[in-house]
């Protein structure tokens, strides 16, 4: 598999995962100049922005210590620019999740950062 379907597929298992949650997903792969979302989800009153990661191994801090602090700022622009165009989903409260596909599961970090 080359990176793009390994992407995919890690974002098809994120998903399947926030769905059997209760989750609805409202939106994928969110691409916009200033950034990509890669889920847009609804858990109740709240908007999720969920940032897939998947990683092999925990060799570098694993795959949820991926989102560094360039890559938050980056999802909160793009973020901003959904809530801009979709203003229905200005009224809800927003969180930013991560979603990390590892070797032994899914780990779903609610409120990864603010």
């Amino acid at each position: 598999m080359d990176r793009q379907q390994i992407g995919r597929a890690a974002e098809d298992a994120a998903v399947a995962y926030l769905e059997a949650q209760g989750v609805e997903i409202i939106a994928r792969n969110f691409r916009r100049r200033l950034g990509e979302l890669d889920v847009v989800a609804r858990e109740r009153d709240t908007l999720i922005i969920v940032e897939v990661r998947k990683r092999t191994s925990n060799r570098f801090g694993g795959a949820a210590a991926s989102v560094d602090f360039r890559k938050q700022v980056k999802l909160q622009r793009a973020a901003a620019q959904l809530l801009q165009q979709r203003p229905d989903l200005g009224q809800m409260r927003v969180r930013f999740d991560v979603v990390a596909i590892t070797p032994t599961g899914i780990d779903w970090i609610k409120h990864a950062f603010t």
